[in-house]
């Protein structure tokens, strides 16, 4: 059963900062190169300073977060709420396919627990590194920063529908997305959200890592209290604001003959092929099993990609339920990555000859600059398929989804003690 409660949130003093805008910032693990500083020059005070610290020379990067943190509790720029809220998020985006939606979430905090059938579930392998990181951030801040981003079926938001009246800030980021927050205070809401949830069983959308650092945390400190609980927003399944998009992988390891070689082999084999016009190269919408937008070596030409024998997946993928088979990112790992250029799921996790982007045209891009020697396009994963991946007790390779838009940091900040 989901154990999900509201919080005594730590949270941005407006009066203090001017506006929630100048320092909600992206989750730390999507922050790219250069957009740090950005935030922080927009406001001193940006969430950035926390959740990705940066340390005077010589310094713990860890005990700088925690001090920043203290000093901006003392200085009023944050306050702690007197009494447990929940909090409405709302955000009003237009996606990668240009189209306009609006997405409605709870933020709250859920019980950490492990993963198994009606607690929570993930659905993405998560990394070492990471972990070790944000559990070195937690220990020495005791807060969860940034939120978890779940699933649910129950439609939590239904008990605060028609509730809302002004809300308490409005902050538009980079990309275009508006977020708009209430804070929900009536103790009468909070036990029907409770009610509505307790049978529902929560997926992880995004934050693995930070997830499995709450649980290792609240394992480590022990017993009772608020380290048992992590800081979520918690999404409709139903949500039609809800989406999720490809994520495209480049290779960028290519520079020996043979491997070029041994990749052209197995396209070849396993798949037929067509060229296209660059427009077309992304696969989304296309139907089929293992569909994919292809941009070759040397030549740079667009390629729809068609695997040709779904039915030996069953010999790629032993022991996967067919719900993993099925899976876009499975089959060019296991048939491609694996199967032609002896890349193991440690090389895919850590990066090595292969890395990401959400967008089509940046991944066109890279290839014919010289930034990578090769690229993958792949369809969005639908929500049913990640349910049933998860519910078969599997978890996908990385990068599988791309859940669009992230939900920010800064909005509110839960407490550990």
């Amino acid at each position: 059963m989901a154990d999900v409660r509201p919080l005594r949130a730590l949270r941005y003093n407006l009066a203090a900062v001017g506006s929630l805008a100048d320092v909600i910032a992206p989750p730390y693990d999507v922050v790219g190169e250069g957009e740090r500083e950005r935030l922080v020059a927009r406001s001193p005070f940006n969430a950035v300073e926390l959740d990705l610290p940066v340390a005077p020379a010589g310094a713990d990067p860890y005990e700088h977060a925690a001090e920043t943190l203290q000093e901006w509790i003392l200085q009023g720029v944050l306050v702690q709420e007197r009494e447990p809220s929940l909090w409405v998020l709302e955000q009003d985006y237009t996606g990668p396919d240009g189209a306009r939606r609006t997405r409605r979430g709870l933020l709250a905090r859920v019980r950490v627990t492990g993963y198994g059938p009606g607690l929570i579930r993930p659905h993405e392998r998560t990394q070492p590194g990471p972990k070790e990181d944000r559990l070195l951030l937690t220990r020495a801040t005791r807060h969860n920063l940034s939120p978890i981003f779940c699933l649910e079926a129950a439609d939590a938001w239904s008990p605060a529908d028609g509730a809302l009246g002004e809300p308490w800030a409005e902050a538009a980021d980079e990309e275009g997305v508006t977020n708009r927050v209430w804070r929900l205070g009536d103790p009468g809401l909070h036990r029907e959200v409770a009610a509505a949830l307790a049978p529902s069983e929560l997926l992880i959308a995004d934050g693995h890592h930070r997830y499995e650092t709450a649980l290792a945390y609240a394992e480590e400190v022990g017993g009772e209290g608020e380290h048992r609980y992590t800081l979520a927003c918690l999404v409709a399944m139903g949500d039609p604001g809800l989406t999720v998009f490809g994520y495209h992988r480049l290779l960028t390891a290519l520079e020996d003959p043979g491997a070029r070689e041994r990749l052209a082999a197995v396209l070849r084999e396993r798949f037929d092929a067509e060229e296209v016009a660059p427009e077309r190269l992304d696969p989304a919408g296309e139907p089929g099993i293992g569909v994919f937008g292809f941009i070759e070596p040397a030549t740079g030409r667009c390629l729809r990609l068609r695997l040709r024998a779904p039915e030996a997946l069953a010999g790629d993928l032993p022991g996967r339920s067919e719900a993993y088979r099925r899976l876009d990112a499975a089959i060019l790992e296991a048939v491609v990555l694996r199967g032609a250029l002896g890349m193991s799921e440690e090389d895919v996790e850590a990066k090595r000859g292969i890395s990401y982007t959400a967008s089509a045209a940046e991944a066109l891009e890279a290839v014919r600059s010289g930034t990578a020697q090769a690229a993958f396009l792949l369809r969005p994963t639908p929500i049913e398929q990640v349910r049933a991946v998860a519910a078969a007790g599997e978890t996908m390779p990385p990068k599988s989804t791309f859940f669009y838009p992230k939900v920010p940091t800064g909005i509110v900040f839960n407490p550990l003690s």
